[in-house]
């Protein structure tokens, strides 16, 4: 498992703070048919979706190896 995605969403929530940026300087309005607002907002929210998922779904593998390790089982009925 590779940690691509996270670090994709961390480069979706800088480039939304440096789009941020942009607009409070006045250097950026739209961003092609778009406000940069919306851009903005729409960068970050993708980036914090891939980085919370990314890490959610590695902790639900460290406990399933971890229940493995201690060699319990889900499926044993009680």
């Amino acid at each position: 498992m590779t940690r691509l995605p996270r670090f994709a969403g961390y480069g979706f929530m800088a480039g939304a703070a440096l789009l941020a940026v942009a607009m409070r300087e006045g250097r950026v309005t739209e961003v092609g048919p778009l406000p940069a607002v919306a851009v903005a907002l729409l960068l970050g929210m993708v980036g914090v979706m891939l980085v919370f998922t990314d890490l959610m779904v590695r902790g639900i593998y460290a406990q399933v190896d971890a229940a493995k390790r201690r060699g319990d089982d889900a499926g044993d009925g009680g």
